[in-house]
């Protein structure tokens, strides 16, 4: 059985979520000893589709004419293009029919979340799929004192810290993130990822160039910095309003970092309040919740434990289990 894992413009996507879950299936598939191609036209079983761009239909239609099933791994809906980059919410409006009909060539779906998959089955498309986590590994996102030195040393910074890393998009939450940051200034507020400031509108361009003074922009980070990062960090803000998983979110509780999120219908099924992480509605909540974390070391603490076993349970030793499964049972049905 050899696969295909296709992402198109890998090098393009590599600082995004998408390109990180195409890095943790390589790697996944290695643990589980699937035998796996990268490129298109070499011979393989099933190809696994992991971006909606020309390129990947163009790949899912070869495989259509040789009888090769097609699975769409789904990291893109119309939800999550909104309030992105420059005209993303005139692409978002069109872009439910395009993937409707992208996604429906499929043999397979596969969903990061219970949640993404309502997303889709609301578009009308019933193509028979499963609920996978995209993953994180545990043995490299793990708390790292040494590394957390050399973060602080690296930045100049001091503790207390508040951390997110993604896209500095609206539906990010960035201006949220700011707004919180100007109400707590004895905290530092680092935000980490590529800043892609050509596409980004210019209140964010604006709100990056000249930020508060305990708000930093450092840009992207080498995985090694990022876990020292999350090592470093007193808290994990995430103000998101959309996301289809957030391995952003996976990294930190892998780094027993005790992470705040907005309380929105992804994290429902697999994030606890108060368990394994702590949820807000609003701005005011964010704040007292940054600040009950950085308070009270017990409940820092256990939320650090527990969500450690939140990410374990996402290892990407069970991914790549998980994934042979599913490749098996395709190429049974295929057989049969």
């Amino acid at each position: 059985m050899r696969i295909l894992l296709y992402a198109e413009a890998a090098r393009l996507i590599s600082k995004s979520g998408i390109g990180t879950a195409y890095k943790q299936q390589i790697e996944a598939l290695k643990r589980a000893g699937v035998d796996y191609t990268c490129d298109w036209e070499d011979i393989y079983d099933i190809a696994h589709v992991n971006t909606v761009g020309p390129s990947s239909r163009m790949v899912v239609e070869h495989c259509k004419k040789k009888n090769i099933p097609v699975i769409w791994h789904v990291h893109t809906t119309a939800e999550d293009i909104r309030n992105s980059f420059i005209f993303s919410n005139f692409y978002a409006r069109i872009s439910q029919k395009w993937l409707k009909k992208l996604y429906s060539k499929a043999d397979y779906l596969i969903f990061p979340t219970k949640y993404t998959e309502s997303i889709i089955r609301g578009y009308g498309i019933q193509i028979p799929g499963t609920v996978l986590s995209n993953g994180i590994d545990t043995e490299i996102f793990k708390k790292n004192d040494e590394k957390a030195k050399q973060f602080l040393k690296k930045f100049g910074l001091s503790k207390p810290i508040v951390l997110s890393v993604g896209f500095p998009f609206k539906r990010k939450g960035i201006h949220d993130f700011v707004a919180v940051a100007r109400k707590m200034r004895n905290y530092t507020f680092v935000w980490l990822g590529a800043k892609i400031t050509s596409v980004l509108p210019r209140d964010v361009r604006e709100m990056i160039k000249n930020p508060p003074q305990n708000v930093i922009f450092p840009g992207f980070l080498d995985r090694e910095e990022l876990v020292g990062a999350y090592s470093a960090a007193d808290v994990f803000f995430f103000p998101t309003y959309e996301e289809n998983e957030g391995i952003v979110v996976l990294e930190a509780l892998s780094c027993e970092c005790p992470v705040v999120v907005r309380d929105i219908p992804v994290y429902r099924d697999w994030l606890e309040n108060g368990v394994n992480c702590l949820k807000g509605n609003s701005n005011d909540d964010f704040e007292a919740l940054i600040e009950k974390l950085i308070v009270d070391k017990n409940l820092s603490d256990k939320l650090s434990r527990e969500g450690r076993k939140v990410a374990f349970e996402r290892d990407l030793s069970n991914i790549g289990r998980a994934l042979r499964e599913i490749y098996e049972n395709i190429l049974g049905r295929c057989t049969s």
